[in-house]
């Protein structure tokens, strides 16, 4: 895949956030809607054309840790918080932000983490789990061996201590688990036709209006893509 491949030929071992994206929807994984960004100017055209409210993230694949490096701005709703949070952005004296990736705001409350992992023994493996900044609190996840049914995917949701997160609750819907599954075969499926995707971290997968998207999300890169 062109994507995958690029990224070896400049060195990386890992995807951009937005590069990350745009693997993940080439197998009918639900997405943020976001643009890359060089400019002010572009990033307020960008967030105009998607609808306040909006995100704004340096971009680039050496920049995964963008919480703890301050690298994002949530939540802007006019022009002007966009250009403020765009010069903060390319400004920040931790890393140098060539780009920045304008992205649609994503308000739903309830967080999952889907992802992909290489065991020696059994290869790429799926993981489900409940997501967000409680992930490595809680560790509440499931695995998988890929290639996953339908089944599969089903059975993984049933398999986490708090699989109440995916029933209807407070006025919210239920999660579309259709749609959830095929998330989890999809993951299944990359790690199946690429073996150079060393690792896949799809967290927080949100929920809005009980259908998952991918608000984050990063792929690790190994020897043999």
């Amino acid at each position: 895949m062109k994507i995958i491949e690029d990224a070896k030929k400049r060195g990386a071992t890992t995807l951009s956030e937005n590069e990350s994206k745009k693997l993940l929807a080439e197998y009918g994984i639900p997405v943020t809607q976001e643009e890359v960004v060089t400019t002010e100017d572009e990033a307020v055209a960008v967030a105009s054309k998607i609808g306040y409210p909006v995100v704004l993230k340096g971009s680039g694949e050496e920049l995964s840790h963008k919480t703890e490096l301050n690298l994002i701005a949530l939540d802007l709703r006019k022009e002007e918080e966009v250009r403020e949070a765009f010069r903060k952005l390319t400004s920040n004296p931790a890393a140098a932000v060539k780009q920045v990736l304008v992205q649609q705001m994503i308000k739903g409350d309830r967080e999952l983490v889907v992802g992909l992992t290489r065991d020696a023994q059994f290869g790429p493996c799926v993981m489900f789990g409940i997501g967000g900044i409680f992930t490595e609190i809680l560790k509440d996840t499931s695995f998988r061996v890929a290639p996953l049914t339908r089944w599969d995917a089903m059975d993984m949701m049933n398999d986490i201590r708090g699989k109440k997160i995916l029933d209807a609750f407070r006025g919210k819907p239920a999660v579309d688990r259709e749609v959830l599954a095929d998330i989890l075969m999809a993951v299944g499926q990359i790690g199946m036709e690429h073996d150079g995707v060393k690792e896949i971290d799809i967290n927080p997968l949100k929920l809005v209006k009980g259908k998952p998207v991918a608000v984050d999300a990063l792929v690790v890169l190994g020897e043999d893509s």
